[in-house]
């Protein structure tokens, strides 16, 4: 999820609990707070903590709030973890530890650190943020761990995708919007996602046909979100769903803390563009 900041770029709490209650009404089962779509890297502790309690105190009673925990640094990431089981977090999502570049028994340790809190745990692979892609192998391992039940997959190898939903080891969630239709294909459990803050239901859509059998609906949907999916990635997430949100009015400002900055006019343009070729401008 989207954390909205105000003018002074603090979070801003009415705005965010509105998101949240409008992403579950518009085909979200769950919230990830605090990842990377939601600013984590200029976050303080504080703030993530006052989100996690927020969503809890919001919509925990309607679906599971998933807490990003992970950095690279492992005993900050367990005390984080610590904290959001605590408020009573359902889950946490734990990125591979990024810039250190451990070797294969460090990140089994970090992970194994972080499911010994007690959350089950949700490792998040991206290797274009990390550096390191978690190979079948090593997430085989990493399923041996318990509490370590699922994985955001946001690596775009196919090869890769297909063993690990083949496996069975873990629940396999699409980290990129365009992977949801084939982690649905394989037989996944959904997507942790940029594009369901605009269209929710259709994802959902997406996942029911392709589940009950309709692959052919599915795959007609997802055809047609290509060119949004592609749009919020012109640069770098989440410049450009805040951009959309606040379009939309969802969010009162698509205001940014650097080093991350806001949409410029011409990216705004491409964006406003496709939005209104979906009609999700004219939306209530």
């Amino acid at each position: 999820m989207v954390t909205p900041c105000d003018a002074d770029l603090r979070i801003d709490e009415a705005a965010a609990a509105a998101l949240m209650h409008h992403l579950l009404s518009h085909g979200s089962d769950g919230l990830v707070i605090a990842g990377t779509t939601g600013e984590a890297s200029t976050l303080t502790d504080d703030e993530k903590l006052r989100l996690f309690a927020l969503a809890i105190d919001e919509v925990g009673d309607r679906a599971p709030v998933i807490a990003n925990t992970g950095s690279n640094d492992t005993a900050h990431s367990v005390h984080l973890t610590e904290q959001a089981a605590e408020l009573g977090c359902d889950a946490a999502l734990a990125v591979t530890p990024y810039y250190n570049k451990p070797p294969r028994e460090g990140i089994v340790a970090y992970f194994a650190a972080i499911a010994a809190v007690g959350l089950p745990v949700i490792v998040y692979n991206i290797p274009g943020r990390s550096v390191l892609n978690l190979d079948p192998t090593v997430l085989s391992e990493l399923a041996g761990i318990p509490g370590v039940v699922a994985v955001k997959q946001a690596h775009d190898d196919l090869g890769e995708l297909r063993t690990i939903c083949a496996a069975g080891e873990l629940a396999v969630y699409a980290g990129n919007d365009d992977l949801l239709l084939p982690v649905t294909e394989l037989g996944g459990a959904g997507v942790i996602s940029v594009a369901s803050h605009l269209v929710g239901q259709e994802m959902g859509e997406i996942y029911t046909a392709g589940t009950s059998g309709d692959l052919e609906r599915a795959r007609a949907i997802d055809a047609d979100l290509q060119d949004l999916y592609a749009a919020l990635f012109v640069t770098a997430n989440p410049i450009l769903v805040k951009a959309a949100l606040e379009m939309l009015g969802l969010i009162p400002s698509d205001r940014m803390r650097l080093p991350m900055v806001q949409a410029s006019p011409v990216q705004r343009h491409i964006l406003q563009s496709v939005l209104e070729q979906h009609g999700i401008l004219a939306r209530d």
